[in-house]
């Protein structure tokens, strides 16, 4: 018996004989229960205990087979603090036996070594359990604690939460610092105010459905990376997420949707790093009075709304520059395939052509066909592939910084639109790709006119064939650089092409070609190869018609030539050196142009119908040549009897004078009636 009068004996519950006592210290502890729970800078609910209970000694019996210790006070400390008994740091590996004590209500076992819930089923008052810091592994023995409204497990070896059906009446549940990994079996406790999970190994916030009352949650130190269900909780106030995996606003998009949440923390997270992270937390959750335990001011959500405003601006903007970009690319696939669809239809058409030349006349007195079902067939796939992808754009026209790309044949109809001076001063690249040179050599006047700072000239997709081609390109104003992609340009597999690029438009200076920089020697080489070609071509060409090629002040330096009073021999071999130093296209060269198909195909057909008209013309000539003759023949031949016959009608007609005079009378007074 102590000071206090406070006797413990803690005897076997198995062994009657208790005869042999054995005495050992409890050091006076002194603790206090504060009225605020979860203070959030610290992990553990409670700090202290309300009521002092003093222990200076302890006498307990024991025998040599000890299972549970029995606990008894006396009647004085029973009275003293009749409700309430602190055991902490005691070293206990079990719970004591609890006799007489029913009436307990508040049980605290903090820092001891307990490993499991046991021994304290009979307490059915008690109201507040405190197991912070013991080796307990598993949620057990509280069934039939139905009052229990605090129970603290805090730092212990839970693996998983469990056993609570019963405690239906619970309004604080610290858990903090264990090894939970999922929150489950908690959906029950509609009472429950505070739960604390913090320190322990939760990566998805979910099952919190059926927590109508919780206004705290503790989540701090876990590994969450997403969180649910957190909308639903209709008193949810203080919410705390420091230190977790959250790295974007959408893992926690629910909390936007929360209406009750005024205290939030995600300090410590990859999202907290962010430029946007306040300015967008504050604008999507503008219930908030406190972030990261810090108050918000009116100011500060006037600048997340600005800052917000601009950010969804930005997405948007972002967002449709993506689907413009996603259109470009279906565009321009659309396009692509068109393309392959044409020069599939062009090679089809060859082939027929080529099989009609090939095919016999008669077999067997009846015509031979070339398969016209198949071709009829084929035919309407093409034109249904056709039809099926015209919902896209069948053609496209962008401006990249100084560049101009020209998708398929209906870009170009671009040059015919009003451009404005800046944009149409800035393009120094013009890309042509899916169209048919042929096609690009009827707009590039018009491109001339339209960009006269263009320099640069790229072709892809655009069936140059033959050298022939790139002499369309001299009508241009300047060229300084040529790019021709081996992909839909055959031409490129010729070794000397590059060289006649040179030859030919060598009036340009050209820098560049296909990206490769021009040398002296290149020039050079490219003289040597096709300098006798346009010699030739000049020399068989009429004068009239080279007249034609120039403007008129180049046709008189050409007359100049052709009288020698110009360059002596021998000055005329510098010609073409001084055309390329002054951008002047040579005379000789000139003569080496290009004839598109399609022009080719008219000039034909104008000549057709020249020769047609000219063949009729003097065939009608001839035909009114012969019938003025066969007339002429026959009045040869009745003239000499219609000469007599006139002058016999005379002589009767004059013969009887007086009634010649009237019949004249007659004749005058009628032609003045």
């Amino acid at each position: 018996v102590n000071n206090c009068g406070l006797q413990l004996l803690i005897q076997t519950s198995s062994i009657t004989d208790k005869s042999k006592p054995f005495e050992f210290r409890i050091n006076k502890e002194q603790s206090s229960f504060h009225n605020r729970l979860l203070q959030h800078d610290l992990e553990k609910n409670y700090s202290g205990r309300q009521g002092d209970i003093q222990l200076d000694s302890t006498n307990f019996g024991s025998s040599s087979s000890i299972t549970f210790p029995v606990l008894q006070r006396t009647a004085e400390e029973k009275i003293l603090n009749s409700d309430r008994l602190t055991l902490e740091r005691q070293k206990l590996t079990v719970c004591p036996v609890i006799d007489g004590e029913d009436h307990l209500r508040l049980l605290n076992f903090q820092h001891n070594f307990i490993t499991r819930i046991q021994n304290i089923s009979n307490l059915q008052h008690l109201v507040f359990l405190d197991l912070y810091d013991n080796q307990i592994e598993e949620i057990s023995g509280l069934s039939t604690l139905r009052s229990l409204r605090v129970l603290l497990l805090g730092k212990n070896r839970i693996k998983k939460i469990s056993n609570l059906e019963n405690l239906k009446n619970l309004d604080v549940l610290d858990l903090h610092g264990n090894q939970i990994t999922k929150i489950e079996n908690i959906s029950h406790l509609s009472e429950l105010r505070v739960l604390n999970l913090a320190r322990n190994l939760l990566t998805i916030v979910e099952n919190l459905n059926g927590l109508d009352s919780l206004t705290e949650l503790n989540l701090r130190h876990n590994q969450v990376s997403a969180i649910k269900d957190v909308d639903t909780l209709p008193r949810l106030q203080r919410l705390f997420l420091s230190f977790n995996n959250i790295s974007s606003f959408e893992d926690i998009l629910c909390l936007a949707d929360s209406s009750t949440l005024s205290d939030i923390t995600l300090d410590g997270n990859p999202i907290a790093q962010e430029t946007w992270y306040k300015h967008t937390v504050l604008h999507h959750m503008m219930q908030l009075r406190q972030l990261d335990m810090k108050r918000i001011t009116e100011e500060e959500r006037r600048m997340a709304s600005v800052a917000a405003r601009k950010e969804e601006e930005r997405k948007r903007e972002s967002h449709k520059q993506t689907l413009l970009k996603e259109k470009k690319r279906l565009t321009i696939c659309n396009i692509a395939r068109q393309w392959e669809i044409q020069q599939n239809r062009i090679a089809l058409v060859d082939s027929l052509n080529q099989d009609k030349d090939n095919e016999p006349c008669q077999i067997n007195g009846s015509a031979a066909y070339v398969f016209p079902e198949e071709s009829r067939s084929l035919d309407t796939i093409l034109s249904s592939a056709v039809q099926g992808l015209s919902v896209l754009e069948s053609h496209l026209v962008e401006v990249e910084g100084d560049t101009l790309c020209l998708y398929g044949a209906g870009a170009l109809e671009c040059l015919d639109r009003n451009w404005s001076v800046q944009t149409a001063g800035i393009i120094a690249t013009v890309s042509f790709m899916f169209i048919d040179f042929d096609e690009i050599v009827q707009v590039l006047t018009k491109l001339k006119i339209k960009f006269p700072n263009s320099v640069h000239l790229k072709f892809k997709e655009t069936n140059l064939v033959t050298l022939q081609q790139f002499n369309a390109l001299a009508q241009m104003h300047r060229i300084e650089q040529l790019t021709v992609d081996p992909q839909g340009n055959p031409v490129v597999n010729f070794t000397l092409w590059k060289y006649y690029v040179l030859f030919r438009l060598n009036h340009f200076n050209l820098q560049r070609v296909n990206g490769v920089k021009v040398t002296d020697n290149d020039i050079v080489m490219a003289e040597r190869l096709f300098g006798i070609l346009a010699y030739v071509a000049s020399s068989e060409l009429p004068h009239y018609r080279m007249l034609s090629l120039f403007g008129e002040s180049r046709r008189k330096q050409f007359h100049y030539l052709l009288e020698g009073k110009g360059k002596k021999s021998g000055i005329g071999s510098e010609e073409s050196s001084d055309n390329r130093r002054n951008g002047v296209e040579s005379r000789t060269r000139a003569t080496l142009n290009y004839t598109t198909k399609d022009f080719h195909m008219e000039k034909l057909e104008e000549i057709k119908e020249r020769k047609t008209f000219c063949q009729t013309y003097v065939e009608n000539l001839v035909k009114e040549a012969a019938d003025i003759n066969m007339k002429n023949e026959s009045l040869q031949k009745l003239w000499p009897q219609m000469f007599i016959e006139l002058v016999r009608d005379a002589v009767i007609e004059i013969r009887n004078k007086n009634s010649y005079m009237k019949l004249c009378l007659q004749r005058i007074t009628d032609q003045k009636q």
